[in-house]
């Protein structure tokens, strides 16, 4: 680690020397420019370069600027500036994103599922990355990023349901330049920065950029004492520039990042009571591991603001994502032709305590993967500003993953999962050193043809057009051994008790299929300044395959249906205004839109099992996602620019008959796990469930309610300041953003909501002469508590876990630039 920082020390040396000597020739207030207007917005949104306001979709755009401004590092720090956005996370490999509540879901650490596509595409430099993970890595040398909400795939190579997140690096420079810069803050962070650009040729430019972060972790572990959830990763990324004439430009690109730390957990939150017997809840279970030969046990802290954990098996994370594209845009003179071709490439090793507790439950759990894509991506778009206007394309994205899961379980085991009401009471060491051994392989491959037209109707009536078809092919195998605990005799039920924990499964699955897909929008130009639109967008996902393993039915058997989820469709009609005013100053978008998904792909929790608990992916029959959007900015008074977005989003479940059991209503005595309707009179518990399915036996009505991970409003609102003093200048920055409350999990249990919150950042710094910057920062200044992510503990313990929020962290940062 060290070596790291020496190394990130002394590649920004030669920056901070090259700054030093740009100093001699020093900026007049002449030179500065009198800034009176905002700067103008450009966007790629629609495969060319084009003025925000003048684009009628829905797009938020944050600039590397803004970013580095804000101190915004990473996708998870960029959804307090758009509101739309959500992050949600147990770890890198288990990430979501979603726009407008929609995209998919992550509950616990084993929701990921490599067999299912994210809804919200992750596009860098053009190029589409297909595990969420890989979005988890630091921003590195940022020339904007275009969050674009609603379907896409008329005008983007991979086709995305809920949006997409695109991300343009910058470019290489036939001017030299570079800058660096260095970071101290509290909680031993320390990040280093530095980018380098500059010709190498008359016809070749090049540019190098590199980052590195480390922090130390947010929570301490009294078993161990260590500090767990801490931040230690890399990012390289080198580009040349080929550029004969104006009208050849080739950019080849390679980037590297790496993420090797001691994360990631979550700890105490609180516990939710369930129709169990109260010895097989939380609190009993733990007062009674004496009794069974075990260690007495009690939270670290029941405040999950303690930031205190107890686990007791290995956590680490290892991961690496890198990859090589080649861009190339040929002006021909009637169109530009476009070719993308790329390969990447994610791996994923990690040692989890799953139970996360200082019990052990389960003594070994890890999803050793690597996954591996190509992409081709070849475009025409038409050149001129003549009435009609077009960009069409094929494209072709192929990609495989292999795992192998490991999970073992340890001497608390047979006490907390198995000895429940379904079984007599068995050997405490039953199921010590029994696990699950396995391997799974996928591989998908997705071609697509895509085209959008325009045509300008009037001088200020402009129709667009869109289709797609989309083709895809995917299969996959799972299979898995298990060994291990005490020896038992097959068809007993010591057996069986064992097998309810973990049992060999193998299956292949496959789907594939085509749909087309589109959009159809009018644009109105009332005046320069104030353009209108109304667009209506068909989108589709493919089906999904469950690649980590299947969840059992209640006599213990794996469920097949649940192999292969259906395809995913939706539809949005939405209205936009973008208005300019105030002589150029100020810019207020507006949005509304109205979106039902059918067949919606999410991750649920099985309440059927006997013990353990799993997440698979299922459909949603129908989702319903209606709201407005906002989006101001203004420059208030010279070097004073102030910017608000807000977010109101109305989501529910309106056909959701069979939905999975929340933790309140669950009861093992009931058929299929969870109370039903109308409690017969065999049941001990006479409580009725008001959703209750009493056609379907452990089935919950969640017709109706919230849909998970949506909140009901969001907002941000910030501000830079920037005061001349001479040829320096005094700089001002603050941010702060606020959610309403959600509930995390698609069951609705009142135990899994996540309450609302508010948090401001911010900046004060000093430019010297243009060249040298100093900052103090802040991150969460007025050091707000709140949660950002919720586990339930597998074992349906009632027990549920919580990712508290990084306390308030102070720093210094020293950048140059010449």
């Amino acid at each position: 680690m060290h070596r790291l920082v020496l190394g990130a020390v002394a590649l920004l040396c030669p920056v901070f020397t090259a700054a030093a000597l740009a100093t001699d020739t020093p900026t007049t207030a002449d030179d500065k420019k009198d800034v009176t207007t905002l700067d103008s917005v450009t966007v790629t949104a629609r495969q060319r370069e084009e003025n925000l306001q003048k684009v009628p979709i829905a797009v938020s755009v944050v600039s590397g600027e803004w970013l580095d401004r804000s101190y915004t590092v990473n996708t998870q720090q960029l959804s307090q500036l758009v509101p739309s956005l959500y992050y949600n996370s147990a770890n890198p490999r288990n990430t979501a994103y979603t726009i407008r509540g929609l995209g998919s879901n992550t509950l616990s650490v084993s929701a990921a599922n490599d067999g299912i596509e994210p809804g919200v595409g992750f596009y860098v430099d053009g190029v589409y990355h297909g595990r969420p993970a890989t979005a988890a890595f630091d921003f590195t040398d940022i020339d904007r990023i275009e969050v674009l909400r609603g379907p896409q795939g008329t005008l983007f190579g991979k086709n995305t349901t809920a949006g997409a997140i695109n991300i343009t690096s910058r470019a290489p420079t036939f001017t030299p330049e570079g800058s660096g810069e260095i970071s101290y803050g509290e909680q031993g962070f320390f990040q280093a920065k530095g980018t380098v650009s500059g010709p190498l040729t008359q016809t070749v430019a090049g540019r190098f950029s590199a980052q590195f972060t480390e922090k130390d972790g947010s929570l301490h572990n009294v078993t161990t004492g260590k500090d767990e959830n801490e931040i230690n990763n890399y990012a390289l990324r080198g580009q040349l520039l080929f550029k004969p004439d104006d009208s050849l430009n080739v950019r080849l690109i390679g980037d590297v990042s790496n993420l090797d730390s001691d994360c990631c957990t979550q700890n105490y939150l609180r516990v939710g009571s369930s129709l169990r017997s109260a010895a097989r809840q939380f609190n009993g279970l733990i007062a009674n591991l004496p009794a069974h030969g075990l260690p007495a046990y009690s939270p670290a802290s029941r405040n999950v603001y303690d930031r205190l954990t107890d686990i007791d098996a290995p956590l680490h994370i290892d991961t690496q994502d890198g990859g090589v594209s080649l861009n190339a845009d040929w002006n021909v003179g009637a169109v530009t032709l476009t070719s993308i071709s790329a390969w990447r490439y994610w791996k994923w090793d990690v040692a989890n305590d799953r139970d996360y507790i200082g019990v052990p439950i389960q003594t070994v759990q890890r999803i050793p993967s690597r996954q591996d894509q190509y992409s081709q991506e070849f475009r025409v778009a038409s050149n001129g500003d003549g009435p009609f206007s077009y960009v069409g394309g094929l494209y072709f994205y192929t990609q495989e993953i292999n795992g192998k899961p490991i999970s073992i379980y340890g001497p608390a085991a047979t006490y907390w999962l198995v000895s429940t009401t379904s079984f007599p009471r068995m050997p405490d060491n039953l199921a010590d050193g029994y696990g699950q051994f396995g391997n799974s392989h996928y591989r998908m491959k997705s071609y697509a043809a895509f085209g959008e037209a325009n045509y300008k109707i009037t001088d200020r009536l402009t129709a667009t057009l869109g289709l797609r078809y989309t083709y895809e092919d995917k299969n996959g195998n799972y299979s898995t051994t298990v060994s291990g605990g005490l020896p038992t005799t097959p068809g007993s039920i010591q057996d069986n008790a064992k097998l309810s924990l973990f049992r060999p499964q193998s299956y292949s699955a496959s789907d594939s299929g085509g749909n087309p897909s589109g959009r159809v929008n009018l644009g109105y130009q009332f005046t320069d300044n104030v353009l209108g639109y109304v667009s209506y967008a068909y989108g589709y996902k493919s089906g999904g395959l469950n690649m980590s393993g299947l969840p059992l039915d209640a006599a213990n058997n794996p469920a097949l249906a649940t192999a292969v989820i259906k395809d995913e469709t939706n539809t949005t009609r939405e209205a936009g205004l973008k208005t300019a005013w105030w002589d150029g100053r100020a810019t207020l978008n507006l949005a509304a839109y109205r979106t039902v998904v059918k067949n919606y792909q999410a991750n649920v929790t099985s309440s059927t099992e006997t013990a353990a608990l799993r997440t698979y992916p299922a459909n949603i029959p129908e989702v319903r996602v209606q709201g407005a959007e906002a989006d101001f900015a203004a420059l208030v008074f010279r070097g004073f620019t102030l910017r608000a977005s807000f977010a109101y989003a109305d989501g529910k479940y309106t056909d959701y008959p069979k939905g999975p059991c929340p933790l309140e209503w669950q009861n093992p005595n009931a058929v299929g796990g969870c109370q039903p309707l109308v409690a017969p009179a065999s049941l001990a518990i006479k409580t009725s469930n008001p959703r209750g399915n009493p056609d379907v036996p452990g089935a919950y009505v969640l017709t109706g309610l919230p849909l998970a991970g949506l909140s009901k409003w969001a907002g941000s609102l910030g501000f830079d300041y920037e005061l001349p003093i001479g040829n320096d200048a005094f700089l001002v920055h603050a941010d702060t953003s606020a959610r309403s409350g959600y509930n995390s999990d698609t069951a609705n249990s009142i135990y899994t909501k996540i309450a609302g919150y508010a948090v401001v950042n911010g900046s004060v710094g000093y430019r010297f002469n243009d060249n040298w910057e100093v900052d103090v920062f802040a991150r969460n200044l007025f050091d707000r508590n709140y949660v950002t992510a919720l586990t339930v503990q597998t074992g349906n313990s009632g027990l549920i876990l919580g990712q508290p929020s990084d306390p308030r962290m102070v720093g210094v940062t020293l950048r140059a630039h010449f």
